[in-house]
């Protein structure tokens, strides 16, 4: 039977505007996710916030004791909600967060968060090697321009491009309205089944 739990990564108030790493759309992003928090927290669901905490040398954003470091008010845990810290953009590396699905017996993730070709990329990534089915929010999760050579790579585009190389092998993404139904149809099955 799938057990599914809510991952979200790296929602945190450096990616929001005044924050030291803008994304684009980190707000519209956040408020996605905190639908997705909404239902799991009224079904009582599994759900881990992942917060990244910055200790290399030379780091400009999350960095410890910052408020910039702190998971941004829309998604804000609650007491009681496991919350792992990571330093690497897998959130696999180096943390408790295998041995903490495995122990819920979780087989399914729906993952959202910040940004989208990095951590929710390396996290997902990992997720499914590891044996996780996946599922990423499309529209709760937020990213930003890079550069590569003489070019400049618009924050659409990147945020595209990485849900575009996850999507079918990795993942299947989804937008959370679409998510929402999914689960809410599995909940309906599972009951009348009981």
């Amino acid at each position: 039977m799938t057990k599914t739990a809510l991952l979200l990564v790296d929602i945190q108030n450096d990616y929001f505007p005044g924050g030291k790493n803008e994304l684009q759309g980190s707000l519209e992003a956040s408020q996605q996710a905190q639908r997705l928090l909404d239902i799991f927290r009224l079904g009582g669901k599994p759900l881990v916030h992942i917060q990244h905490v910055s200790i290399r040398p030379g780091a400009r954003f999350f960095l410890p004791g910052t408020e910039g470091v702190e998971i941004h008010p829309n998604v804000k845990p609650l007491e009681g909600e496991v919350v792992i810290q990571k330093h690497y953009p897998n959130s696999f590396r180096d943390t408790p967060l295998l041995e903490h699905l495995q122990k819920e017996a979780i087989t399914r993730l729906v993952i959202a968060g910040m940004m989208t070709h990095m951590c929710v990329e390396a996290t997902t990534r990992a997720a499914y090697d590891l044996g996780f089915e996946c599922l990423v929010a499309s529209d709760a999760c937020a990213s930003r321009e890079l550069a590569f050579e003489d070019q400049i790579i618009p924050a659409e585009m990147v945020h595209s491009a990485a849900l575009a190389a996850l999507n079918n092998t990795y993942a299947k993404a989804l937008r959370t309205t679409e998510i929402i139904i999914l689960l809410e149809a599995e909940q309906e099955f599972e009951g009348e089944q009981a």
